[in-house]
């Protein structure tokens, strides 16, 4: 017999295209789902699963073109594409209601899946994901200008970023020397080494696509203010892209959200506050799933 917090790498068919995700937890748990954000994969779940495996069910697929999951011609690379996928992913595992954790692009495409079947959703944990443009950090500056002039040259200077030394910087971002030597370089390495040409020019398809995503930012809000989902707010101020008054906006739609920042923290508190931020997700799991029951 398996333990109850060991990880499983799993496989499945999906529509023709072969999904790697990870899995912890007892089959009949309420569910957790961990859509992942970039340049990353499941793998950023790694050490948080095992944390919470004992009394959860925790899923956490990589997206096509992404980690060990392929990579398909006739996907579509967007935030739509992969919301779709989700709800595909989900229903292929028989899980009809879940909680979310929201981070990174993971933050929009789990959004869009939840305005699109609100009622599956039972509590969102929200870490360094933007949904509000007025709070957009300094970080965005080159984005902003693409958005500005979607030129060949613009779009050039974005695909600098898809490269070894523009993964290591997304990972180290704004964080102190002393909180950067927590984040393992096996991430940027590992990402770096499964960045395929064709992965690359996928990837720079999604960064330009945040352009289109900008729209969607108050259809994000309205979801929030209409359902009020039970919600966990974790973030790391020390994020240019995403600094303290982009966790603080969330309280404009949510006000009874709980927020938690990590004052030396950044993009990846799950490398750097692993413990810390585990425990507050147990708390607020406790509280608000212990008594939903899986269809």
């Amino acid at each position: 017999m398996q333990p109850p917090t060991q990880v499983l790498h799993q496989r499945l068919d999906l529509d023709g295209v072969e999904v790697f995700y990870r899995e912890a937890g007892p089959p009949d748990a309420p569910v957790l789902l961990l859509p992942h954000g970039y340049p990353c994969s499941s793998y950023q779940f790694r050490n948080l699963m095992p944390l919470l495996a004992d009394r959860w069910r925790l899923l956490a697929p990589d997206f096509p073109a992404c980690g060990y999951s392929a990579t398909p011609y006739d996907f579509t690379y967007d935030f739509d594409g992969y919301a779709d996928f989700l709800a595909r992913f989900v229903g292929h595992l028989g899980v009809e209601r879940f909680a979310l954790y929201l981070h990174d692009f993971g933050s929009q495409i789990g959004l869009r899946q939840a305005i699109s079947r609100p009622q599956r959703i039972t509590a969102l944990i929200v870490q360094n994901g933007d949904i509000y443009e007025d709070q957009l950090g300094p970080r965005y500056a080159t984005l902003k200008q693409f958005f500005a002039n979607p030129s060949e040259e613009a779009l050039g200077t974005l695909a600098e970023a898809v490269s070894l030394a523009g993964y290591r910087e997304e990972f180290l971002n704004e964080v102190e020397p002393a909180v950067a030597a927590r984040i393992a370089p096996d991430l940027w390495q590992l990402h770096w080494a499964l960045t395929t040409p064709l992965r690359k020019r996928i990837a720079l398809q999604v960064i330009a696509g945040l352009r289109e995503n900008l729209a969607w930012f108050p259809h994000y809000q309205a979801y929030l203010r209409q359902h009020q989902p039970p919600t966990l707010i974790l973030w790391g101020p020390r994020d240019g892209y995403m600094p303290e008054g982009a966790a603080r906006a969330y309280l404009r739609d949510l006000p009874d959200a709980e927020l938690h920042l990590f004052e030396d923290g950044g993009h990846w508190l799950l490398e750097t506050h692993l413990q810390q931020a585990a425990v507050l997700i147990r708390d607020f799991l406790g509280r608000t799933l212990s008594d939903v029951q899986q269809g």
